[in-house]
This record gives C-alpha cells, sequence and structure tokens, in this order.
C-alpha cells in the first residue's frame, strides 16, 4: 500500500462528458490521509484470501457471471441464446468466475498477476476485510486518481497519449468490433503495467473497473465537503477507472471524474478492485 497525503481537491467536474454519470457538479473536497494498493487486487492475492477461507465468490453461487463477446471461444458462444438488450457484447456465460474468466474452458494461470475479475461488491468487501482494510470511499479514490495534479482528464495529465506513450489499458480501434491492441493488451494486462500516477499508484484508470464503497446518486451539492461517504443509502455501488473495454466512442470513463454503477452483487470479465485502509494493516 502507498499512503496519500491529507489534502482538498476539487471533485467531479462542471464540464462533465457524460451528462447522465452525474460527474457534475465540480466541489471542493477534502480527505483524511490514508493508505490505498499500489495495484489491483491481482488473481494471486485473491487466490491466496480464498484458500486462506473457503470463499466462495457470487458468480459461482449464481453459477454464471457476465463476460465480453470478444474474448469468449466459438464453443462458449454457440450455447449462448440471451444477451444485454442495451448492450448486445454482454453476454451471461455459464460456469465463468475468477478462476475461468471466459467460461469452463479458460483458466488464470497464465494470468496470476492480472486483476482478479468476475467479484462482486460483496466479495470485494470479503476481501478487504480479510486483509484488514476496506474499499475506498468514491472521494478517496477520486483524490488519489488524480495523484496530486488539480483539474486533469487523466491520473498523468489532460493528453492520452504523452509523447506517443501508453499509460493505460484501454480499447484502441473501433469498439466493440476490432481491438487493436495497440497498448499491449487485448484483455487485462499485469496489475504492474503502465507507468505510476504521482501517487504511485498503477493502473487506477483503464485495465479493470474498481469497486468503491458509496451507493450511487447523480446529485450532489456544491457544498465544501469532509471525508464525504456518498448517500446513506441506494440500490447500486459506484465503480471508477474504465477499463480496457473503454473508448471515448462509446465509454469515455478511462477519466479521474468518470463513474459508473452496477448492483452489489454483479460481476463482469471487466470489473474488480482495490482496497483502502486507515492504519497499514498487519499482513494476513
Amino acid at each position: 500500500m502507498v499512503a496519500i497525503p491529507g489534502g482538498v481537491f476539487t471533485m467531479g467536474t462542471d464540464e462533465p462528458a457524460i451528462q447522465q454519470d452525474g460527474e457534475w457538479p465540480a466541489r471542493r473536497v477534502h480527505v483524511n490521509s490514508f493508505y490505498m494498493d499500489q495495484y489491483e487486487v491481482s488473481n494471486e492475492e485473491f487466490e491466496r484470501f480464498v484458500n486462506s477461507t473457503g470463499y466462495v465468490t457470487e458468480a459461482e453461487k449464481f453459477g454464471d457471471s457476465f463476460v465480453f463477446e470478444g474474448m469468449l471461444s466459438e464453443e462458449v458462444k454457440a450455447d449462448i441464446h440471451q444477451a444485454v438488450a442495451a448492450a448486445p457484447w454482454w453476454l451471461p456465460v455459464k460456469g465463468a468466475n475468477w478462476k475461468h474468466p471466459e467460461g469452463p474452458d479458460s483458466n488464470i494461470s497464465n494470468r496470476m498477476d492480472h486483476p482478479v475479475l468476475h467479484v462482486s461488491w460483496n466479495d470485494a468487501v470479503a476481501f478487504c476485510t480479510w486483509a484488514g482494510k476496506r474499499l475506498p470511499t468514491e472521494a478517496e479514490w477520486e483524490y488519489s486518481c488524480r495523484g496530486g495534479l488539480e483539474n486533469r482528464l487523466f491520473p498523468w495529465g489532460n493528453k492520452l497519449q504523452p509523447r506517443g506513450q501508453h499509460y493505460a489499458n484501454i480499447w484502441q480501434g473501433a469498439f466493440p468490433t476490432n481491438n487493436t491492441a495497440e497498448d499491449g493488451y487485448k484483455g487485462t494486462a499485469p496489475v504492474t503495467a503502465f507507468p505510476p500516477n504521482g501517487y504511485g499508484l498503477y493502473n487506477i484508470v483503464g485495465n479493470a473497473w474498481e469497486w468503491t464503497s458509496d451507493w450511487w446518486a447523480v446529485h450532489h451539492s456544491t457544498d465544501e465537503a469532509h471525508n464525504p461517504k456518498g448517500p446513506p443509502s441506494g440500490t447500486d455501488r459506484v465503480k471508477k477507472g474504465g477499463s480496457y473495454m473503454c473508448h471515448k466512442s462509446y465509454c469515455y470513463r478511462y477519466r479521474c471524474v468518470a463513474r459508473s454503477q452496477n448492483t452489489p452483487d454483479s460481476s463482469a470479465s471487466n470489473l474488480g478492485f482495490r482496497c483502502a485502509a486507515d492504519t497499514l494493516p498487519e499482513l494476513p
């Protein structure tokens, strides 16, 4: 974990790119110092948790999880006869879970250093609790995403590819049909890939979406706030950072202010997490 110094920052923006997501208004937010995982939680770390506790994820209990069509084998696709109407590239795959991210004919043996996927909000909370940590609030997440920079689009600045270099694992090409993988990855990348931001955090945008502790709401007060924790209740939880599937034409959500949501029992092939803590935990 890395120490994130306390401070005040501008959360949100008065120039929202995606109106319906509640990226606005810009507001001054004070955040106490805390610790943030340097990396997204990897398959290796999640396996250690499962081996230690016998934990069974919600995707395993439900028997299926959502997988991006472009990652699936023809055999798996042949068995699927439904999709998400608004996003037909999302398919419910029987047997898809963190150990089998693209269904039963896939495994993670060569992806142990990649972010764990197909973890619900409830699964993420269980892991963080076991590790002596917690999920970050949306404010903490956005503050740490900015890496000490004020009012910049990305954790490293305003230019997506400074000097032509890739700083995050997102979609290149035409979504959802053609992923040129110019950044080196068609799916997830190792949690250590790409340069870190000013606070030393890796893949804070792109790679895998990351759960936060906040309930989802789209209306925010402009009042100055101290360590906000989001609404007291809701139906969905906030996720931040975007993923390897994000492209400006469709999902311009690899910006620090960008946000989205899922129900707490949802899981998918582009959704993971990292933990935060008030004090450094003793290693489990």
